[in-house]
């Protein structure tokens, strides 16, 4: 046991000294030499790709001067560089860029090393960073961290990239004094990593999501072998490997990869020391890697700068003759250069250069938009002074600015050149200016603490003080500038700043506008990325406030749902929802929840599930809300395979005051692996806009209406009108999260800007014209992300691009022009418009210094050049419009989208050398796989390829092309139109999306000329309306005859018109058709017939469609058994087709033999005896001639035609004929070529066969018979709904055509499915579709849609509208009785949006469709609906008679007439103004022509659209109104406030919610007299008589209300009991109800009960004075 023991000391003892032994050291006096060898290669997976790399050999010498201080010289440093094929290809060595690295390695360097750690860093004062850099890369491989204890083990070990996840493997090899060491790193798990991004801002990271979805992977392998004896342990040999790998489609095998290689040798030991350096040595750090405090070099050729301001001058000079030549993809990369320059220049060279251009405008916009894409401190500090010294307009600067502030680089200098631009007096002065520096500042900001986890508060100061000033003035304009602009710094530090302007937490906010409250909780949204927890505690408390605006708390529902809640809190908002009293808030939060429920983004999932729950108890509720209601449009999807997505948001936030949405807010997010962006959104508020729209200059206020309101609100407890609210229209745009520019409108400027342009642009576009030329350089994106390499050198991933648009207009119109001539005759316009847009966009991955470039480009350019010149003339007394244009005189580039790989090699010192070449090289490359066993003796024949001119495919091993060109000729008009196809790519290597990217890919769109016989001089369009129209056809057949000047002897021209069109081919061929298919109709029994010919036979009619359809079935075995699932459907919603009684049984047996309840009958007829009959075209018989032109001349005629040399003109003509008679309108169109020997037309004819069906047909082809395409749309019964038939027939149609249906029927089932409707596979008419739409509710519809092999149908979709459900509305809606089911669709639809009141016996229908019953006291006037807005332009009243108890008078007030409509002995009577009126006759007063009072069916119809009352009608026993939609949320009374809260609907005029209807009702009376006037009821507050406990304490409640009590003197004969909201006080309280009563409605309702109302009085004992 002893012996045991001691072993296993002696081995602990010997590990202990070996780890002891095993950390390197280097002794003094010796010089340690190795040799180095840093290698980094560019390139993609697959053999055969070229790649691009760089090699620095070097000579190390390591020598100890103290105990942990070492000196490091680097000899003979050699700089080569790779690119070709590897390992094919040889290095080239780069002299001139070897020399530049030499010079900053001949002095030493000093590091400090200690246990295998290396510490601070020395270099020379003057060493580039570079240098530095390569030197850290090196002794990055001496950073050894050895546990004594452990051979297998992790640590964070700080190196070149920061402080990562490492692990250490030891091998010991003892018996040789070896032992080697191998360590990982996973360079996506670090804590202190090096990295710079740039322009990455705005790009959010997800800390939620899995950290395996990374698009870039890094890992680094090193290896060491030592070797140790009893002085000590030596790195004999070190190599490390470091990979990066991208994959942009997050796919496993599409990677770009940078491989950095090193390799450390030991050479030899010498005793001869390092000199020590004389000069001072600068302390750089320690291992990490120190990135340049430069401005990047930009993905362009290196610029080696000589003379910057000659450089520059040039460039510039180039760029604009460029530009003028045309040139756009040249121009882009110049404008490139030039800001690569200008971040180059110091402040004064720009000085120079722009007192040089300043005055010639070519040069003058080039030099703004390159120094704004600049970002330099200089290039910003230049724009601030010339907006100071005034050297910019007001339109430059408001450009410039938010150019500037976006892409200026944000740090300390830049911030402060910001802030002055804040006080500047040029910018204060101008309100546009200043909005966009304030909002550009906020951006800034944000930029510059995205990383820093802690901001300074001097820079949030100037918004801060901003917002304080705003506050103490109360300047709503500063207010929301200070918001916004807050907003877009997004720092939690302003928190407290924003709930200043918040009512739920500073009660002084209260009487700000709502819109400062919602821009308040829009700040809130930036800062939620920051602070969620605080931001979801602030909106969750403003969102549960019901006192708030309600499109106050939706937008706080958006920025609670952008803090990613938890179930918790989502399951508070739903159950708040169950009571919520804002139908607006509930339908708004609702839609927002089922919108994030269908949602796949995975860093949404936690709160997708979250409102999966929480819809599930809301949907019962809130499910079927209508348009009314507020809403959140959603649309998106992601991909979970390349880890990519987009979703597109639309809020809809509808005000109670407005029919429809008073805030629209619409954004794009995009979602890219672990990264989410806000690519753009759009907002659009209006408030009041309606008063606008109307332009009433109406004096209400000087009308006795407005006073008899005002003095009838004084009557009401609590009673005032709405605040005014003065128009205004607001809209901001955000890019990429950051608002960049909003503008507030308000009803002054509205109404300037209108007087303005309706003075000034007849003017401005026709008289003088716009002429010149446009160009507008942009830099749309420069994103980087540079993480170091274990060389030393920087790999970037970066993505850059600019956008050059143009545009050129010539020339103006002459100056003697007047705009009252294009009334009066010819107008001439000359026109050359130029628009060009060229977008350029470079990915690169690689090495990219200001010494030289290594790596690969991926670059994409998109270009489209339009040039349209023309001539037109325009004659607006006779109805001619007439446009000339050159022809295709040469191959045009339309569009093009290019797509090229690049491997780049290039340095600076020899900057002519560049070297870029494909990625994907040229040629073929030749593998074994296809290499074929040639025969000594026979020699093999190479194969040829069959090549064709518009089409060539080829495939190899090599490489896979693609090359095809689609054109459409139209040689009459000599051009031809072309798609071009063209792919060069890598595919063959891995099936990638990468790979298939990489390479050359083209697509353009080319006009080509086409050759022709005679040359085209011009081509021409000339359209004719009117009765001239004929004539202009004939004198395109006549082939240039002499214009005709009168049309009227149109039956001698009919006979010419028919054979210029080819109509007599046409008819005379349709005729045959049709005997021909009668014929098969009679043997076959189908309906195949044609459609042209007769549409009152058409196949589509409801009745013969069904015999047709059941007599087709019948002879199909498989479709005897109807789909069970479909005949239940059809049953359940109502009685079955095949049930018709009377004369119509047989018929109507026969037509749902074969489809059962599918079958519609037209419910056009119905007989005496109830039965209904499918009507047929007999019910109107056919008048109409085939071709209308027989009996009414064409309506319009257009030409398009190719004026050839010498030569008859080619082209197209159109022809339109119209038959508008009120019941059968029908529309006919010919398409013909005007040349002689081409009979190709296309035929359309569309018609309105009766009130009930419509029929189409399209055909075309020769003499419009090759192919023939016709539909039908019918009204009739679905399963006893109403519904719409409508039915698609294709007897033949081209092969395209029927290509296309077979890829729609490969989708449409698993479509039908995502969507939820059910399906039958069920054979059918091959060449027929129909669709039923049955309507089974004013908001739902069953959908049956029956394909040729397939049936879909639905039951119960909800419709955006409500459609009426039956064929009549309301009696006294109904327009004339000539009406047909379309109009009378639309005119339905039209009347379900406006808002009707109706009082019936004892039964009310509000405005917002709440129905109640309520008994209304005699003789007591009630306020039924009167407006409660400012302008108080009507009043209605009515009142019960006495003589009989469903009897009511009605009176209303209207401007300065007082209407009175009562009934007296059994008849209407009407007063006007207290004059009695007869109701036989229309009455209009003669002051007033906006006022008709006539008589309607039994009763009498008031109209006064310009008061806001559509249409008042009343019968004595039933009253209904009408009112206006822009009186949305501006009426009050019974009838309620037309704001569609249901919930709400019981307000008081007080604004107190009543308990129940009556109560409600009640509170409306009008109070009169209790001597003078017939009405008795009064109202008083009422006391609990008993004393009751209260709070523990004895207390007297008071009711909230007054309740109705008879007045003084008088005794109640009849109640009715009612709910009363009372507030309690301390029994010795001294509280007076009628003294203060108007205090009550704000104190708290502390007890409801139960008290009597009084509704009918006996006033026996009342005393009244006389």
């Amino acid at each position: 046991m002893k012996g045991l023991i001691l072993a296993l000391v002696l081995a602990l003892g010997g590990i202990s000294v070996f780890y002891y032994l095993i950390e390197p050291v280097f002794h003094t006096g010796k010089t340690y030499l190795y040799g180095y060898e840093g290698l980094i290669l560019h390139g993609l997976q697959g053999r055969g790709l070229v790649i691009a790399g760089v090699k620095l050999t070097c000579k190390l010498q390591i020598s100890r001067v103290s105990r942990s201080d070492h000196l490091l010289q680097v000899q003979s440093p050699k700089l080569e560089e790779y690119h070709g094929l590897w390992p094919l290809d040889s290095f080239t060595p780069s002299s001139k860029l070897t020399e530049t690295i030499a010079a900053c390695f001949s002095q030493a360097f000093k590091f400090e090393y200690n246990e295998g750690r290396v510490g601070s860093i020395y270099a020379p004062e003057d060493c580039p960073v570079l240098c530095t850099n390569i030197v850290r890369g090196i002794l990055n491989m001496m950073q050894i961290t050895i546990k004594k204890s452990q051979n297998v083990y992790e640590l964070q070990e700080a190196g070149i990239e920061g402080i990562c996840q490492t692990r250490y493997v030891i091998q010991d090899d003892s018996k040789n004094n070896r032992a080697t060491i191998s360590k990982s790193k996973d360079l996506t798990d670090c804590q202190d990593r090096a990295v710079r991004n740039t322009g990455m801002a705005y790009i959010r990271p997800c800390p939620t999501c899995p950290l395996k979805v990374r698009n870039v992977k890094g890992t680094v392998m090193s290896t060491y072998k030592m070797k140790y004896d009893d002085s000590g342990v030596l790195i004999t040999f070190a190599t490390s490997e470091q990979v990066y790998q991208v994959s942009p489609f997050n796919e496993p095998d599409g990677t770009a990869g940078m491989e950095a290689r090193q390799a450390l040798v030991l050479v030899d030991i010498k005793s001869t020391p390092i000199n020590v350096p004389e000069a001072q040595l600068q302390n750089q750090g320690s291992l990490r890697y120190h990135f340049s405090e430069e401005l990047l070099q930009m993905p362009i050729p290196l610029i080696r700068i000589k003379n910057a301001d000659g450089q520059l001058t040039e460039t510039l000079r180039q760029l604009v003759k460029n530009n003028e030549e045309g040139d756009t993809k040249e121009s882009s990369a110049k404008f490139l250069q030039m800001v690569q320059l200008f971040r180059l220049v110091t402040l004064d060279q720009i000085n120079s250069l722009w007192e040089q251009f300043a005055s010639e405008p070519p040069y003058r916009h080039w030099f703004l938009s390159a120094v704004c894409a600049a970002g330099a401190t200089d290039t910003f500090q230049f724009l601030k002074q010339k907006i100071h010294d005034k050297k910019l307009n007001i339109w430059e600067a408001a450009v410039v600015l938010p150019l500037a502030f976006h892409f200026v680089m944000p740090n300390k200098q830049t911030l402060e050149v910001a802030s002055s631009f804040l006080t500047c007096p040029q910018i204060q002065k101008a309100p546009m200016l200043r909005i966009l520096v304030y909002l550009g500042y906020g951006s800034m900001v944000n930029k510059y603490c995205a990383q820093p986890s802690f901001c300074p508060n001097e820079l949030l100061q100037p918004l801060h003080d901003l917002a304080a000033e705003a506050a103490s003035r109360s300047h709503a304009e500063d207010m929301a500038l200070a918001l916004k602009a807050i907003g877009n710094a997004g720092e939690p530090a302003s928190i407290k700043r924003i709930l200043k302007f918040l009512p739920t937490f500073s009660p002084a906010a209260t009487s700000l506008p709502s819109r400062i409250h919602a821009d308040a909780v829009l700040a809130l949204r930036k800062i939620a990325r920051k602070d969620p927890a605080k931001v979801r505690e602030i909106s969750l408390q403003i969102f549960m406030d019901n006192t708030l605006a309600p499109n106050v708390r939706m937008m706080a529902c958006v920025v609670l749902f952008e803090t990613k809640p938890a179930l918790p809190i989502v399951a508070a908002m739903a159950t708040s929802l169950l009571s919520e009293t804002s139908l607006q808030v509930a339908s708004f939060t609702y839609s927002h929840m089922k919108a994030l429920a269908v949602g796949r983004i995975p860093q949404l999932y936690n709160l997708s599930a979250a409102c999966n729950i929480a819809i599930k108890l809301l949907s019962p509720r809130l499910d079927r809300l209508s348009y009314r209601y507020s809403k959140v449009i959603h649309a998106g999807g992601y991909s979970h395979v390349y880890k990519a997505g987009a979703i597109w948001r639309v809020y809809l936030m509808n005000s109670p005051n407005t029919m429809f949405p008073s805030d629209i807010i619409t954004k794009v997010r995009g979602y890219y692996a672990n990264t989410a962006t806000d690519i753009i959104e759009v907002a659009l508020r209006s408030q009041s806009l309606i008063n606008i729209i109307r332009q009433q200059n109406i004096p209400f206020a000087e009308y006795d209406t407005y006073k008899t309101l005002k003095e009838l609100g004084k009557t009401f407890l609590g009673w005032k009108e709405l605040p005014p609210e003065d128009p205004l229209v607001s809209t901001y745009i955000k890019i990429l999260g950051q608002e960049i520019a909003f503008v507030d409108i308000d009803n002054k400027v509205i109404q300037q800007t209108i007087m303005v342009l309706t003075r000034l642009l007849p003017f401005l576009f026709v008289q003088r014209g716009i002429s010149g030329q446009w160009t507008l350089p942009v830099m749309v994106a420069e994103l980087r992300h540079v993480v170091p390499t274990v060389v030393g050198m920087p790999l970037e991933l970066s993505l850059s691009g600019a956008v050059l648009a143009q545009a050129a207009l010539s020339p103006p119109l002459s100056d003697n022009f007047r705009p009252s001539q294009l009334l009066e005759t010819n107008t001439d316009i000359h026109a050359d418009i130029q628009p060009k847009v060229y977008f350029h966009m470079i990915a690169t991955m690689g090495i990219n210094m200001q010494y030289f470039q290594s790596g690969l480009e991926f670059h994409t350019e998109f270009s489209a050049n339009t040039t349209m010149k023309f001539d037109a003339t325009v004659n607006m007394k006779e109805k001619n419009f007439k446009i000339e244009t050159l022809p295709c005189h040469q191959e045009a580039e339309l569009a093009a989208v290019r797509s090229e790989a690049y491997a780049i090699s290039r340095n600076m010192e020899e900057a002519d050398s560049e070297k870029k070449t494909h990625i994907l090289p040229e040629g073929e490359i030749t593998s074994i796989f296809n290499q074929k066993f040639q025969s000594s003796e026979i020699s093999s024949r190479t194969e040829s390829w069959k090549q064709a001119s518009e089409e060539e495919h080829r495939h190899s091993v090599g490489q896979r092309s693609y090359a095809r060109v689609f054109c459409r000729e139209l040689s009459s008009l000599g051009c031809s139109a072309c798609l071009s196809l063209k792919s060069r790519n890598s595919a063959f290597l891995r099936n990638t999306y990468l790979h298939k990217l990489v390479g050359e890919l083209e697509a353009k769109i080319v006009l080509k000329p086409v050759h022709t016989d005679a040359d085209i001089e011009k081509i021409q369009l000339e359209i004719q309306v009117g009765p001239r129209a004929a004539s202009k056809v004939i004198n395109v057949a006549s082939s240039g005859s002499k214009e005709e000047e009168e049309t009227s002897l149109y039956e001698n021209i009919k006979a010419k018109l028919k054979k210029i069109l080819g109509i007599e081919n046409v008819f005379k061929v349709a005729k045959k058709t049709r005997h021909h298919k009668k014929q098969i109709h009679s043997k076959v029994k189908t309906a195949v017939t044609d459609l042209w010919v007769e549409p009152s036979a058409n196949p589509l009619s409801s009745s013969s469609s069904s015999s047709t359809a059941s007599s087709a079935d019948g002879n199909k075995p498989e479709d005897k058994h109807e789909n069970e699932e479909i005949r239940q459907f059809g049953k359940k919603h109502g009685s079955s087709s095949r049930s018709s009684k009377g004369s119509s049984s047989s018929s109507s047996s026969s037509s749902s033999a074969g489809s059962d309840s599918s079958t519609i009958c037209s419910s056009s007829r119905e007989n005496s005896s109830g039965d209904k009959h499918c009507s047929g075209d007999s019910q109107y018989p056919n008048k109409q001639p085939n071709f209308l032109g027989d009996s009414k001349p064409p309506i319009l005629a257009a030409i398009l035609r190719a004026i050839r040399r010498n030569e008859q003109p080619t082209g197209f003509q159109l022809v339109l004929y119209a038959d508008r008679q009120p019941v059968r309108f029908r529309i006919q169109i010919f398409v013909s070529s005007i040349t002689e020997s081409n009979r190709w037309k296309l035929c359309a004819d569309a018609s309105v066969i009766n009130s009930h069906k419509a029929s189409g047909s399209l055909k075309w082809g020769t003499d419009c018979q090759d192919y023939h395409i016709a539909t039908q749309i019918a009204t009739g019964k679905f399963a006893s709904h109403p519904a719409m038939q409508m039915k698609l027939v294709w007897p033949k149609v081209p092969s395209s055509v029927r290509r296309t249906a077979r890829w729609f029927y490969r989708y449409l089932p698993g479509a039908a499915y995502m969507l939820g409707y059910s399906q039958r596979q069920q054979r059918g008419p091959s060449r027929q579709t129909t669709m039923v739409m049955a309507l089974t509710s004013p908001r739902t519809c069953d959908v049956v849609l029956r394909l040729p092999e397939l049936t879909i149908y639905n039951r119960a979709i909800r419709l955006p509208l409500p459609f009426p459900s039956s064929a009549g509305t309301l009696t006294s809606m109904l327009p004339s009785p000539d009406w047909d089911i379309f109009s009378q669709t639309t005119f339905s639809i039209i009347e379900n949006l406006k808002a009707h009141c109706s009082v019936s016996q004892n039964v009310i229908t509000t405005f917002n469709g709440v129905e109640f019953n309520y008994s209304m006291p005699v003789n007591c006037f009630h306020v039924l609906a009167q407006d409660c807005s400012p302008e108080l332009k009507f009043l209605v009243m009515m009142k019960r008679l006495e003589e009989a108890a469903d009897l009511m008078a009605i009176n209303v007030r209207l401007a300065s007439h007082k209407v009175d409509m009562y009934v007296s002995n059994g008849r209407i009577q009407l007063k006007i103004n207290g004059v009695q009126t007869p109701t036989d006759v229309p009455y209009t007063p003669s002051s007033d022509a906006s006022m008709l009072i006539s008589s309607e069916k039994e009763g009498l119809s008031l109209k006064a659209p310009e008061y806001g009352i559509d249409k008042l009608y009343y019968d004595g026993h039933r009253f209904e109104i009408r009112v206006a939609f822009w009186m949305a949320g501006k009426t009050c009374g019974i009838c309620g406030k037309y704001d569609a809260e249901k919930e709400r609907e019981y307000q008081m005029p007080s604004g107190y919610l009543a308990k129940d209807a009556v109560s409600f009702a009640q509170s409306w009376i009008v109070s009169e007299d209790a001597c003078a006037g017939a009405c008795k009821l009064q109202r008083r507050f009422v006391k609990v008589e008993k004393p009751v406990a209260f709070d523990k304490k004895v207390s007297k409640c008071f009711s909230m209300e007054p309740i109705l009590h008879c007045a003084e003197g008088c005794s109640a004969t009849r109640t009715v009991p009612i709910s009363v909201g009372f507030h309690c006080v301390p029994a010795d309280s001294t509280l007076n109800p009628e003294e203060e009563q108007m205090r009550l409605d704000q104190k708290s309702e502390d007890v409801v009960s139960t008290v009597d109302a009084h509704t009918a009085c006996s006033c026996e004992q009342q005393s009244c004075s006389v």
